[in-house]
């Protein structure tokens, strides 16, 4: 048993060596970086940026299923908001208890999931498309429901999801482990994540082997809505407020982790422990621009600059593998 676990640590470290070195390379920068120095590795910053990349780890856990298959998800961002709108109106509003308001927020994300998972199983219609129409139709229901106003929520009970603590540790982060190590346990050691990866490499021949892709489909694009659903829900704990642009770019964020982290966007590969540090990298690098009082203008720039880097390394890989070398 030892030795086995020693065998997936040393290849866990050696198929992600290169995104280790430049996460490493991140947290030397702004560890020396005079700005920076005596506030990035202080215990508070560390659950800062542990805290902030919550919900992004739970979107890209998510999105990397749904980029392995091939896919794409683009409305995580507003079932974000969306989700956050509805759980925190269903406290204040509704006068109902904390718990229900977060079944409705996560609830609300696994329904939108289960609507983009039916289209797109049943249909020709390009993922793109369809997450593109419910992108549009979650943020117009959240700024309906909200009159385009936060909904605000201060009681403890609802501070608890986002803002709260489990012994010494942020709720968000143990939130993100826990999720995190299921979605591995899920995508690495079911009969449904093996699936996935077929699906991903061929679609036509994963089909003739008796898969059912439409299931495989139907069950991915699901997942990514339930954890957009319960991403918006620690967001919304988190500012106290179930806001309309909660979860603005967030799917950028998440693709961004998932490509960064090695998963492929033509499909059929990608390891959510190479998602963990993509996240981790992302994570770190909203919270040194900020330390370094980088306008947020420019923040956008530099982390577009990021993604297409990613996509380019992710295209340089798939030349390789495809010349054979």
């Amino acid at each position: 048993m030892a030795e086995r676990l020693g065998k997936s640590i040393k290849r866990y470290f050696k198929d992600n060596l290169g995104i280790l070195c430049a996460l490493a390379a991140m947290i030397l920068f702004l560890y020396v970086y005079p700005v920076t120095h005596n506030t990035f590795l202080t215990q508070n910053n560390i659950f800062n940026v542990l805290r902030q990349s919550a919900p992004n780890l739970l979107l890209a856990c998510g999105m990397t299923m749904v980029i392995i298959l091939g896919g794409i998800d683009l409305s995580v961002g507003s079932i974000i908001a969306m989700s956050g709108v509805l759980g925190a109106a269903t406290v204040v509003w509704g006068g109902m208890p904390e718990i229900v308001g977060v079944l409705v927020a996560i609830l609300s994300g696994l329904v939108f999931g289960l609507f983009n998972g039916i289209i797109i199983a049943k249909t020709q219609i390009p993922p793109f498309i369809v997450t593109l129409a419910s992108m549009n139709i979650a943020k117009g229901i959240a700024y309906v429901y909200s009159g385009g106003k936060p909904i605000r929520c201060m009681t403890d009970g609802w501070k608890f999801l986002g803002a709260g603590y489990v012994g010494p540790f942020p709720t968000p982060v143990v939130t993100m482990f826990v999720v995190f190590l299921i979605s591995v346990l899920f995508l690495n050691r079911t009969r449904m994540g093996r699936h996935i990866y077929a699906v991903g490499g061929n679609d036509t021949a994963a089909k003739f082997s008796g898969i059912s892709t439409a299931k495989v489909k139907f069950v991915v694009y699901s997942f990514s809505g339930l954890m957009a659903g319960l991403a918006g829900i620690t967001i919304a704990s988190r500012l106290y407020a179930g806001t309309c642009t909660s979860g603005d770019g967030a799917e950028m964020d998440a693709i961004a982790a998932v490509v960064v982290g090695g998963t492929s966007m033509s499909g059929g590969s990608g390891r959510l422990g190479g998602t963990l540090i993509g996240a981790l990298i992302i994570g770190i690098l909203n919270n040194g621009l900020n330390l370094m009082g980088i306008n947020s203008d420019w923040q956008y720039i530099i982390k577009g600059a990021v993604i297409l880097l990613a996509v380019y390394m992710d295209f340089l890989r798939s030349q390789k593998r495809a010349s054979g070398r």
